[in-house]
């Protein structure tokens, strides 16, 4: 009766305009116009999403009443989902970022496998250790070690681990758990936790040091040019002065400061709890117990707890209460874009677009698990090449593509993935990081394109054919 009647009104109203449907145009036009409001007239991502949600919702019939319940539900239902995961991240990252144990680990990593070999190791730590670190604060961190190891490397030295730096921040925050971008795929397309670390700690630090190495053949060849490439300025003297009276600091607490051991606990222990659940389900030893366990939410709060008990024993009540409300300022953004982009995502599955974009991911051309995932690839490039934010276009791209995935024949992992792969793809001027990044490691414009720039497209370049692997097999 009426689930019938409205299939025959969705069906009526998508009638076919020039041989693209009236949803789909809307749908793009929703799109362009987000990225027109975010680049061109500066307007924030959270506010541009609404716009767009709302002018989809009401161009393509959704309604007046449709459209405010699709947006409101959508950014329920991914809060229920990733809210409480993204602020246990975020909160974790903040308090290690107050004890020093990112200080701690590089000075332990320079010490393992010395100057010449930085690079690898800063990249495998940053893709596999530290993703629960927001990005900003973790470039913060890295710049004045990329900086003081550098001549220790050779000419080549502040390249090479600038570019191991940036491969290995965002091949972490897309690939690894707790990386936001991945919790938010994860969200948005409904997978497990668990089942994505499977892959993501597999993909994520061979993606970041396959793209050190290949990077550090093409300084080899000559792709720097340090008079032009380099531009050390007054705000990089003063965040290593910043960084060296830091770092007098740890030194003179050292004697209270945990073991590097002890200080990774609240990231190692949620990740081994988070990959037994999974690994669980996948061996069907599944009890109420393992499961409660495996439970990425209660891993992460564990991870919390863990952290909260290191930094009051180690910076005391108000070093810890300074960091949380740190933590807490920089999760407020996080998940309102996160959450709209659910939202936007619950508005499409409303208009019934997914009905078109089913037909475009399953076309019969011979290879569709293939053809799925170079589509969800491009479509994350493209928003990320455009939006300049490799979390919005994530977010973008898994509300997208998210109501369609009950239509095709592809595994969700394999369509996520793609999307991470895509969303890394060619981070440059339109982002507050790029700039950023290029400041804190002293770098110039085209340095910074010729390092950061470079190396996010390698990552994603590196990381698609491992996912249209993945994908044909899982």
């Amino acid at each position: 009766g009426r689930h019938q009647r409205a299939l025959a009104w969705r069906r009526q109203r998508r009638r076919l305009l020039g041989g693209v449907t009236v949803v789909a145009l809307h749908t793009a036009i929703a799109i362009v116009l987000v990225v027109f409001l975010i680049i061109k007239i500066k307007v924030d991502p959270v506010i541009s999403l609404i716009i767009g949600s709302l002018y989809l919702g009401l161009a393509a019939g959704v309604g007046f009443e449709g459209t405010v319940s699709a947006i409101t539900g959508g950014f329920g239902e991914i809060m229920a989902k990733v809210g409480l995961l993204i602020g246990f991240g975020v909160l974790i990252g903040s308090l290690l970022h107050a004890m020093g144990t990112f200080r701690k680990l590089v000075g332990t990593l320079i010490g393992v496998f010395g100057a010449k070999r930085m690079p690898y190791a800063m990249t495998t730590a940053m893709s596999t250790i530290f993703p629960s670190i927001y990005v900003d604060v973790q470039v913060v961190l890295a710049s004045p070690v990329a900086r003081s190891a550098a001549p220790f490397i050779g000419d080549r030295g502040l390249p090479h681990l600038a570019g191991g730096i940036g491969a290995g921040i965002f091949a972490g925050y897309v690939f690894m758990i707790p990386g936001l971008a991945a919790i938010s795929i994860c969200a948005l397309l409904d997978i497990q936790l668990g089942n994505w670390l499977i892959y993501g700690v597999i993909l994520g630090p061979l993606t970041a040091i396959v793209t050190t190495v290949l990077f550090g053949l093409m300084l080899r060849m000559g792709w720097w040019n340090a008079d032009k490439d380099e531009e050390y300025d007054e705000a990089v003297a003063e965040l290593e002065a910043h960084t060296l009276a830091a770092e007098a600091e740890d030194q003179a607490q050292a004697h209270r400061t945990p073991p590097l051991g002890i200080a990774l606990l609240p990231i190692l222990i949620p990740l081994v709890m988070i990959a037994f659940g999974a690994f669980a389900e996948v061996l069907e030893l599944n009890t109420p117990l393992i499961d409660f366990l495996g439970n990425a939410t209660i891993a992460l709060f564990v991870g919390l707890l863990l952290a909260f008990i290191l930094a009051r024993r180690n910076v005391g009540t108000e070093g810890t209460n300074h960091a949380l409300s740190e933590g807490f300022h920089t999760t407020g953004e996080i998940l309102l874009i996160t959450g709209i982009g659910g939202s936007l995502g619950q508005v499409i599955d409303e208009t019934g677009l997914d009905d078109d974009l089913a037909g475009l991911f399953t076309a019969d051309a011979g290879a569709p698990v293939i053809i799925s995932i170079l589509l969800a690839w491009l479509i994350a490039a493209v928003l990320h090449i455009a939006i300049g934010s490799v979390s919005v276009a994530a977010i973008a791209a898994g509300g997208i593509i998210g109501p369609v995935l009950g239509s095709i024949d592809v595994n969700p992992i394999a369509i996520g993935l793609a999307i991470a792969s895509g969303a890394l793809f060619a981070l440059h001027v339109n982002s507050n990081f790029f700039w950023m990044f290029k400041s804190l490691l002293g770098l110039s414009t085209t340095g910074a394109l010729k390092s950061l720039t470079t190396v996010t497209s390698i990552a994603s370049l590196v990381s698609l054919p491992l996912v249209i692997t993945l994908g044909l097999i899982i």
